[in-house]
């Protein structure tokens, strides 16, 4: 069964552009062009994801945000202009999934896309998270708290291990750095954001990743981190 996409654009250029790249992917495509016609059309069609444009002409792309938030868990991913790192912070805290930066490139926008839907498949499947990930030269055994890494055993502390366990299970989805201080450290820590940068930074190290070209923690500054590669089973 095919999988429903529905975007929320007003721009007719960008809905014809993301309805020939969205059908080509094997997705079933639905639009709308104002934030009312979209709010009625997640309640009509229950779509499977909404991509969202926030510069809508009849209300703020963030308040529909909030009015689908009010009532579903919908995976949302926001399209926008705005740059500014409070913004961005805004929408996920807001109820965003993820985000992209306009222009964007359609192959990212695929990427982020089946991210998030298959964060959707595994959050209402009832098996557990496997115990053993493996991602390339990469396993993480959770259950014996060990790391492999290029067949060589890792000394992980249990907060290096804690935070490589959370971004592992979720690859390629951005985990926020108040979504990891609050897991790892807990909610009076969620402003230490030096505590991420200091741990990110050994765990780099030990898995000898480089900062400017990462194969397995990427930054996205000012707001949180992805893990990049692709689990193997």
């Amino acid at each position: 069964m095919q999988q429903r996409i529905l975007l929320i654009d007003d721009e007719v250029q960008i809905r014809r552009f993301m309805r020939i790249s969205l059908q080509a992917e094997g997705f079933a495509y639905l639009e709308a062009s104002t934030a009312r016609q979209g709010i009625d059309m997640i309640a009509l069609e229950s779509p499977d994801l909404v991509i969202l444009d926030l510069g809508l002409p009849d209300e703020d792309g963030f308040k529909v945000l909030q009015t689908l938030r009010s009532w579903s868990n919908l995976p949302v991913l926001v399209l926008t202009a705005r740059d500014a790192e409070e913004e961005k912070v805004k929408l996920l805290e807001g109820g965003a999934n993820d985000y992209l930066s306009k222009p964007f490139g359609i192959r990212e926008l695929i990427a982020r896309v089946r991210v998030l839907l298959r964060d959707l498949k595994e959050n209402s499947n009832e098996e557990t998270t496997p115990a053993r990930l493996v991602f390339n030269d990469l396993e993480i055994d959770i259950p014996n708290h060990q790391v492999w890494h290029k067949a060589q055993l890792l000394t992980l502390s249990r907060k290096e291990f804690a935070l490589l366990v959370m971004l592992a299970r979720h690859p390629g989805r951005l985990i926020t750095q108040q979504q990891l201080l609050t897991s790892i450290w807990g909610k009076s820590h969620v402003e230490d954001t030096h505590y991420l940068r200091i741990f990110v930074s050994q765990l780099r190290k030990k898995l000898q990743d480089n900062a400017d070209d990462p194969t397995y923690i990427l930054t996205e500054p000012g707001i949180g981190y992805r893990f990049i590669p692709l689990p193997l089973c």
